[in-house]
């Protein structure tokens, strides 16, 4: 199986902006030279962390149309998550573009108590595995992360659920340590690679982010890690062989417990 390239935008976000965002994006993902198979934007790339519904869009805005046009421009899928407004109803919702067009969408499942979050919007109850170029990917958004169960992965006597485990994020400093520290948890404990992007400087509410975007590898390893509290763009080649080979030398998945989610 052919290696998969993931390109990972640490960027701070202009708070409540969609339009300005969108240039900015546009602009840093124009300067890309090198190819890549999945490039993934923070969460609420858009407006930043911001629970106001004043600025969700729907299916077919501009933000949406962005991605859609610049996964077509970049021949790459493209993940990152934005405030979406369905019927009467408010999501943050993953969207992962690929180039001819079609898409996949995760609402975010773990809202956060401490910021309204799910006082405003509704949590999300399925999980998707995004395929890309034969690699299994399950794309998961920032609170997410503090919850295993959920991303917990699954081994049936011949395959894996997910090869890839990915976190957009809005997540801030003062819980630094704790990013890196679950982010290589959650690799070591599904037999995955991980990667998380974060965004970086102070949004509208007055939080400050540092980024500290990683990938690492199915051992716990950081791969790949971008500068502290600066504006990135942080790439890594997954040689899938390398993933099988480990898996086959340490067959872990094989005495995982068996367990199903109630909604």
């Amino acid at each position: 199986m052919p290696e998969l390239k993931i390109c990972l935008i640490q960027s701070d976000l202009y708070w409540e902006d969609p339009l300005r965002n969108l240039d900015h994006f546009s602009e840093v993902l124009n300067r890309m030279t090198e190819p890549a198979d999945l490039i993934l934007l923070p969460e609420m790339f858009s407006t930043g962390f911001s629970i106001h519904p004043g600025h969700a869009e729907t299916m077919d805005g501009p933000s949406v149309q962005f991605m859609k046009a610049m996964a077509r421009t970049k021949d790459a899928v493209i993940c990152g998550s934005l405030t979406i407004r369905e019927n009467d109803s408010f999501y943050n919702r993953l969207i992962c573009f690929y180039p001819d067009g079609t898409f996949l969408k995760y609402d975010k499942r773990h809202l956060f108590c401490l910021s309204d979050e799910s006082s405003v919007f509704t949590a999300g109850s399925e999980k998707q595995i995004l395929t890309v170029k034969g690699f299994k990917i399950l794309p998961l958004i920032c609170y997410d992360l503090r919850f295993p169960v959920w991303c917990k992965n699954r081994f049936d006597g011949q395959a894996f659920d997910y090869d890839l485990l990915l976190y957009v994020a809005n997540w801030p400093e003062s819980r630094a340590h704790v990013w890196r520290t679950l982010l290589m948890a959650r690799a070591i404990e599904n037999q995955a690679w991980v990667a998380g992007v974060n965004r970086i400087g102070r949004d509208g509410a007055g939080t400050n982010h540092v980024g500290e975007s990683l990938v690492i590898d199915p051992k716990g390893r950081i791969l790949a890690e971008a500068p502290h509290g600066e504006a990135a763009i942080l790439t890594a080649v997954l040689p899938f062989e390398e993933l099988e080979a480990f898996r086959r030398s340490f067959p872990a998945g094989r005495d995982w417990d068996q367990f199903t989610i109630e909604i």
